[in-house]
């Protein structure tokens, strides 16, 4: 892929650069831990990655991270998997994420946003009353150390205050949102065996009311670890038989007690997608994910005391836990619980303004439904606080930035951002004092040795090729749980490049540092020996307006051919004829090119997707491949089943 070198989009001005958090960093790193003084973030990330015990070590002390007992070295062990990190300290992650209530107790730590879009406000100090009071009912319940507490919650106060409390014990947090249904929660609980269930009776969305208490109903039944149910009464309900009701564990006025934990001890439980086979059950630390939120919150976002941190997410998404971890920074964060474009399509944006956001988080895919409906966020709102749009879950495309550009300020820092629930963290995305390409992130991330490289492991440079980290990131898992030997967490990043973790995407690392993701390399396209990922297709299809959703597969065919389909989701009156294919075929080629047009382009009614809204490729180009439903994919990882039949018997007939 060429990646000549054309103007910026956007350069950070040098009072920006002076006053970003990174820039006052670098210079007392290069004080007290010979970081380079000079040569900006290039020279700071090689420094980074070349020294990364000095690195990590000046991390914690530049944000005061407190340890109760003093660490021994560093990095231990640094293989891959199983690097030891801050071997012999002791902390914890809840202790650290309520150091604000001492210097602002007035001020507001959270936002609570619903479809009304009015912001309610929770004090530092009322945080902190209730972790104490629920961290002090979780001991008396017999909650220890170790033992998992789960979440069945919408993106609201309680649900930030239950994992605060359950950090502060050294008990371990998993949460699912609430429109998961009941076989895709227990897939994931049920591995973990929870002993405390905090639910809802239901949830508001798209301005409708969504019953839950069934469904709960069937995970107390099915959940036999459970000792307690705590029920937060969202619509109205009194708690069900058997369940305590949140008002009355967070009613004392107990002063936290944090448990001082080893530093990798577990905090939280995330999961894959799964969309084989049950969900990983992906284990992180403490520390791990204390020492790595600093840096992305505090370094990266550039957020701290005075800023207002709003990305719209769900409890079921990493996103969630990395918005928590504002708090760390003394940001304020914004919860919003509702659907993301209710009443219209301009939702977010209205919130963004309501709540003075200063950094707002979003998906590729609403900035790009928001272009299409035709949104105008700077007309029709006040974003004058808002200095930067990030974006993630998919390559933002470059349509994406120039509309942002365009129609929510010229001034704006566009931080397109690619990590992983595995990590909980960007590999790769915002610098404040670098300047943004179109369609490219702005570069890897600190301590982040982020690397393209070929099948035999050579480094590429402006060439695709897979998405390797070559050294320990502290937020890497410290285990899957029920993996006996860690041999599923080995066969999941190392079995490809042994002792380098590969994250099953193509990347292009430019020649000025800057990086392109392309899309998935475990469902990636092989056209005449040219790679390619499947975001550059959409971002080329889904321009054209009768369009509203696409999905590309590429499949081997036995007799060594190759059959790559496109299917297409239609905008609402139009219609698949001759010259809708042969303006799809042809925006392809001029854009991309010949070998990127589709052998076959078929209308579906709808897109399939994980519940965390993710294409569904790899299970799609199994089943077209002819494996069995039951064996493509987990049917609880998905969002609308149904839709996956016709690719089954589209494979039939092709047999």
């Amino acid at each position: 892929m060429p990646t000549a070198n054309p103007l910026p989009l956007w350069q950070p001005d040098p009072q920006r650069i002076a006053q970003a958090r990174i820039t006052q960093f670098q210079a007392w790193a290069a004080e007290h831990h010979g970081a380079p003084a000079d040569g900006g973030y290039p020279a700071l990330h090689r420094w980074s990655v070349d020294e990364l015990e000095s690195f990590w070590k000046a991390v914690t002390e530049w944000f005061g991270v407190r340890f109760s007992t003093p660490y021994t070295r560093v990095l231990g062990d640094r293989s891959m998997p199983g690097a030891q990190w801050f071997t012999g300290a002791t902390l914890n992650y809840a202790e650290h994420a309520l150091r604000t209530a001492d210097d602002r107790p007035d001020e507001p730590a959270l936002l609570h946003v619903d479809e009304t879009h009015d912001p309610s406000p929770v004090t530092w100090a009322e945080l902190r009353r209730q972790v104490g009071s629920l961290a002090a009912e979780l001991r008396a319940l017999g909650v220890h150390p170790g033992d998992r507490i789960s979440g069945y919650l919408p993106n609201v106060p309680q649900a930030v205050v239950a994992l605060l409390a359950t950090a502060a014990v050294g008990a371990v947090w998993t949460s699912c949102a609430p429109d998961f249904g009941a076989r895709s929660v227990l897939d994931r609980f049920q591995q973990v065996e929870p002993v405390v269930l905090f639910t809802i009776d239901g949830y508001r969305y798209g301005g409708k009311e969504h019953d839950r208490r069934e469904i709960v109903a069937e995970l107390r039944r099915e959940l036999p670890t459970l000792r307690a149910v705590v029920h937060i009464p969202l619509l109205g309900t009194e708690a069900p038989e058997g369940a305590v009701e949140w008002s009355e564990v967070t009613a004392g006025d107990a002063e936290p007690v944090f448990e001082q934990v080893p530093f990798d001890h577990p905090l939280w439980v995330l999961y894959s997608s799964g969309t084989t086979g049950l969900p990983k059950a992906i284990v992180q630390s403490q520390g791990g994910i204390l020492v790595e939120h600093l840096k992305q919150l505090g370094l990266h976002c550039d957020l701290g005391p005075g800023d207002r941190l709003f990305w719209y997410t769900s409890t079921g998404w990493m996103m969630w836990n990395f918005l928590v971890s504002g708090l760390l920074t003394g940001t304020t964060i914004v919860l919003y619980d509702g659907s993301p474009g209710y009443p219209d399509t301009g939702a977010q944006w209205r919130v963004a303004e309501r709540t003075r956001a200063t950094l707002y988080g979003t998906s590729a895919a609403y900035v790009m439904a928001c272009r299409k409906a035709g949104v105008h966020p700077a007309r029709d709102h006040d974003l004058s606080r808002v200095r930067c749009v990030a974006t993630t879950g998919s390559p933002l495309p470059p349509d994406g930035f120039r509309w942002l550009h365009d129609e929510v300020g010229a001034d704006l820092w566009i931080a397109s951002v690619s990590g992983g629930t595995d990590v909980c963290s960007c590999f790769a995305g915002a610098v404040p004092t670098l300047p943004v390409y179109i369609g490219e992130l702005q570069a890897p991330g600190l301590g982040t040795d982020l690397q393209s490289w070929d099948p035999s492991g050579k480094p590429l440079i402006d060439e695709v090729g897979e998405l390797v980290v070559t050294n320990p990131m502290p937020s890497m898992p410290i285990r899957f749980w029920n993996d006996p030997g860690g041999s599923r967490y080995h066969d999941s990043y190392f079995d490809t490049y042994p002792g380098v973790w590969r994250h099953g995407d193509w990347i292009t690392l430019t020649a000025r540092g800057s990086v392109i993701i392309h899309g998935r390399s475990d469902s990636t396209l092989n056209r005449q020996g040219v790679r390619m990922g499947s975001a550059d297709i959409y971002e080329v299809v889904e321009r054209l307006p009768e369009i509203k959703e696409s999905l590309v597969i590429g499949v081997e065919q036995p007799d060594g051919g190759y059959w790559m389909p496109l299917f297409v989701q239609l905008a609402p009156g139009a219609t698949l004829d001759g010259d809708l294919r042969d303006r799809v075929k042809q925006a392809l080629r001029d854009q991309l090119s010949p070998r990127h047009v589709p052998d076959e382009i078929m209308e579906v009614p709808a897109i399939p997707h994980t519940l965390t809204g993710k294409r569904i490729e790899v299970p799609v180009k199994r089943l077209l491949q002819g494996t069995p439903l039951e064996k493509a994919v987990n049917p609880g990882s998905v969002d609308d089943l149904a839709l996956l039949g016709f690719y089954e018997e589209l494979a039939r007939k092709r047999a």
